[in-house]
């Protein structure tokens, strides 16, 4: 549930103007000078692998973000085989979790959602890391269905979604999980879910499955299968792949990995959100960077600027999930996608609050995901 946050919040006395004419009128000026910024609003994606915060105000017809936290927390990490999340993960996310603490405090933010994903779904433990997270971070942090996470992720990416192709596959590749979203993209309220699907393998977890061995010539293929096995009722019952012969379907696609490799055929010497986000991904070019990724050890691949060495040893596998996604479904190129929930919550506070938000394309700059 949306929740204030824990304690006194500080309210935010920063105030800013715009003069766009050096004779503004006094009403211009009474607007610009002595207005109190809107209200700030917070949102915490904690999955299995990643904890991310964006912070914003309503801004015109959409938003903008004033700040931002993105680290790598393996919360998930062994939940596969021990059934519970570990202590040592436990330390890492409550540490992290703090931090968006601490920033939603300086940013005066009056309305917080923190949501959880597959990591805490799966782990018998779940329950109380969300309680210890209450009493050490203060965050009341809430564990979400998949299909909830479906429904936020395509809330955040409808923008760049075309409205002239009737159908969208839209997919998130996660650390512990890989949802597929089956939308129509021309429903008169605004793109929405036909279907969901919610596989319990991500880029984690197929890493600790298959020992690390997820590179062409190892299980690579082995991956490809499973996903590609896993989607096939899915794709019956929704005549997917129908439709994809009918040049009736675009693709989205919004994780790390898919992001990752945007990037990189970029040739971006670090990474840049500006330029990936909205990114149209041949998968030809999908092809030659994957390929390219496969001719890179380990510890290249720890050291190239846009992979890093908290996504070298995962990066594979999410490559090998992508590969199946777009053999089953070649439709030929797909979106770019650096957004997904954090901004599908946003969009519904300010929405519940009043606020005439059309868009979520937001005034967001940085090089964050």
């Amino acid at each position: 549930m949306a929740a204030l946050l824990c304690g006194m919040v500080k309210p935010y006395m920063s105030y800013s103007y715009s003069m766009t004419t050096p004779h503004a009128n006094r009403e211009d000026i009474k607007s610009d000078l002595f207005t109190r910024p809107a209200a700030a609003y917070a949102a915490i994606d904690l999955g299995t692998n990643n904890c991310r915060m964006l912070v914003a105000r309503p801004f015109k017809e959409s938003f903008r973000v004033i700040d931002s936290f993105s680290r790598i927390v393996r919360l998930g990490e062994g939940v596969a085989a021990e059934g519970r999340l570990s202590e040592d993960a436990i330390k890492r996310t409550v540490s992290a979790l703090k931090v968006c603490h601490a920033k939603m405090m300086a940013c005066g933010v009056q309305r917080i959602r923190s949501v959880a994903t597959e990591a805490c779904r799966r782990a018998e433990n779940g329950d109380d890391f969300l309680a210890r997270v209450k009493g050490e971070a203060c965050l009341d942090l809430e564990a979400i269905s998949p299909q909830e996470e479906a429904e936020l992720t395509l809330t955040g990416c409808a923008p760049l979604l075309d409205l002239r192709q009737p159908n969208a596959l839209v997919f998130d590749i996660g650390g512990g999980s890989t949802e597929v979203v089956w939308i129509d993209a021309t429903h008169p309220d605004g793109p929405k879910a036909r279907d969901v699907i919610s596989l319990p393998h991500g880029v984690v977890t197929l890493t600790e499955d298959f020992e690390g061995h997820t590179n062409a010539g190892e299980s690579y293929e082995e991956i490809v299968d499973l996903i590609d096995r896993s989607l096939g009722a899915f794709d019956k019952r929704n005549s997917i792949s129908k439709a994809v012969a009918d040049n009736q379907v675009q693709m989205l696609g919004t994780s790390g990995t898919v992001t990752t490799l945007g990037a990189m055929h970029l040739q971006l010497r670090r990474y840049d959100r500006s330029r990936v986000d909205g990114l149209s991904l041949r998968f030809d070019d999908i092809c030659d960077v994957v390929s390219y990724l496969g001719t890179l050890d380990h510890d290249q691949r720890l050291q190239h600027p846009c992979i890093g060495p908290r996504r070298g040893d995962l990066i594979m596998a999410g490559c090998a999930v992508l590969d199946a996604v777009c053999r089953r479904w070649p439709v030929g190129s797909l979106v770019v996608a650096d957004r997904g929930i954090r901004e599908g919550i946003l969009l519904n506070l300010m929405l519940e609050d009043g606020h005439e938000i059309t868009s979520t394309r937001s005034a967001e700059r940085g090089a964050h995901r």
